[in-house]
């Protein structure tokens, strides 16, 4: 039986505070009639830090904010030529746990890489996605009432310099890589498409 079919929105706000401040007025405001959403934004730079933080994983002192997240997590790198998929899901309803949605967002992007011919591996407790070892895809996740919010984001074509500065979702020694690197050229519009449709088989069919 097809499941209730989540709306997709382009986000045009880029202030990642703001953004938040937007995702969990939805999750408060929902009830069970409530349609899922999921947002593409594209942020400003930023650090983000989450509830599993540890502070030390900020290497050095820079320009860029460091902004204090309640989703899980350590620190990770936002900015221009990254797509965030924000998932407003109620989970309960879709009858799926947090390792169950962790695993299919992880499982999304290894089925987009796969179509180029490019192989990308999970890291036992350190959720995202990598290629050769390195992080193209980000997880960190919070969960309010059997909903969830916050998501994914996926490096495609981006300054990495500023994940030098971080140790990575507190990852020691991981270097980020984007899809550019790997031989894949979509655009941020492209690739939220080929998300859409892969997000609808994982979890919508």
């Amino acid at each position: 039986m097809t499941k209730l079919q989540p709306v997709f929105k382009n986000i045009q706000e880029r202030n990642y505070q703001k953004v938040c401040a937007d995702m969990l007025a939805f999750t408060c405001q929902r009830n069970e009639n409530t349609i899922d959403e999921i947002w593409f934004v594209e942020h400003d730079p930023v650090f983000t830090i989450g509830r599993n933080r540890n502070e030390s994983n900020l290497l050095r002192a820079t320009d860029i904010p460091l902004i204090h997240s309640d989703r899980g997590g350590d620190i990770t790198y936002h900015g221009p030529g990254q797509l965030i998929v924000y998932c407003l899901m109620d989970i309960k309803r879709l009858h799926i746990g947090v390792k169950s949605l962790v695993h299919g967002l992880e499982e999304i992007v290894i089925d987009y890489l796969a179509r180029f011919s490019v192989t990308g591996s999970r890291i036992e407790n350190a959720p995202g996605v990598y290629v050769n070892n390195q992080k193209l895809a980000s997880l960190g996740l919070r969960v309010r009432n059997g909903c969830a919010f916050h998501g994914l984001a996926i490096n495609i074509d981006m300054d990495l310099t500023p994940f030098s500065y971080i140790h990575p979702c507190g990852l020691e020694g991981m270097q980020a890589v984007q899809l550019t690197q790997l031989g894949i050229q979509a655009s941020r519009d492209q690739v939220a498409l080929a998300l859409s449709e892969l997000m609808l088989k994982q979890f919508y069919s």
